[in-house]
């Protein structure tokens, strides 16, 4: 097993949790369908109307085809965007692109649980709540809200890329992103050094992580703190840097099965929505059982497949 069993099984929780929380704000922004009466014929009709996304994004009016070409090109030129800053060591871009991202991507999320409450100006109410959020992560962060933050940030950006995608659309956006998963992680080692730079560099990352230390590092640090108990640390002391393992997940990994349940469940139902994910949550299981520490491991493989085999039972059964 990769991670112990407690922080494997934490990883899990949160991605599951972000999945549904994924499928409850695309739900929110869902087209909804409506009958009327046609005063003309005096026969019931079904009136489909457009979902509404906040501050000012719409949903394209004509059909969802294009949406493979623009996701595509947007993932591709976020990655080329990202490489160019990467390269010049621009922190500080960097850092203002993810804070405008973030506080839309949460001030979409929160918008939608909003507008469950009887509150006013819903849309100003969420921004004014997501930008401290985002602000915070990126510039003052720590464990808990990073994490916290993650919840939201995916189900958001979710909800901008499921109106303008099929179901046949986002499955071959699936085999491609695995394909380039794999190449990424075990060909070119970009994942790697993307994270690497996020992590050290901006101090940013897409992406669930939990830190967690060994029990040896454990016994240091509670035998420093029993023997300065009621003493003033000396500062070479307090700055003594010890391992701390980390136990990540890429946001990709996290955003893809939601995206693909929300595509699932405007077309269809709930239930191919539901396989989707806890296909997805099978095949990021099994990387976390049978994957080595040390290694790094693309994840997207393991949960395309299973989301096809959740699509598969779904298709024989229902």
């Amino acid at each position: 097993m990769k991670h112990k069993a407690s922080i494997t099984l934490i990883l899990l929780s949160m991605f599951l949790a972000t999945q549904f929380i994924g499928l409850f704000v695309v739900n929110t922004y869902a087209p909804e369908s409506l009958t009327i009466i046609n005063p003309e014929t005096g026969e019931q009709e079904i009136m489909m109307t457009e979902g509404s996304l906040p501050f000012g994004l719409q949903t394209p009016e004509d059909e969802p085809t294009p949406g493979f070409f623009s996701i595509i090109f947007a993932f591709a030129l976020a990655f080329a965007l990202i490489f160019l800053l990467m390269k010049y060591k621009w922190k500080l871009i960097i850092r203002l692109w993810f804070f405008f991202v973030i506080t839309l991507a949460l001030g979409i999320s929160i918008n939608a649980i909003l507008q469950y409450t009887s509150m006013m100006n819903i849309a100003i109410v969420a921004i004014a709540i997501a930008t401290p959020l985002a602000f915070l992560k990126i510039f003052h962060s720590n464990v808990y809200i990073h994490n916290l933050t993650e919840l939201l940030i995916y189900p958001g950006i979710a909800a901008v890329f499921v109106p303008i995608l099929t179901p046949m659309s986002v499955i071959a956006i699936l085999i491609l992103i695995s394909i380039y998963d794999m190449w990424a992680v075990w060909r070119s080692g970009i994942m790697q050094k993307m994270a690497k730079f996020q992590m050290e560099e901006i101090k940013i990352f897409g992406g669930f992580l939990i830190p967690s230390a060994s029990d040896k590092v454990k016994a240091q640090i509670k035998k420093l703190k029993e023997k300065y108990k009621g003493k003033k640390m000396p500062k070479k002391i307090k700055q003594k840097k010890f391992k701390i393992n980390l136990a990540i997940l890429g946001g990709g990994d996290v955003i893809f099965p939601i995206i693909t349940a929300g595509v699932f469940m405007q077309a269809y139902s709930i239930i191919p929505a539901l396989f989707v994910i806890f296909g997805a949550l099978a095949g990021l299981s099994s990387i976390f059982l049978f994957s080595k520490k040390g290694k790094a491991y693309p994840a997207m493989p393991y949960i395309t497949t299973g989301i096809f085999a959740g699509l598969l039972i779904w298709k024989l059964f229902f």
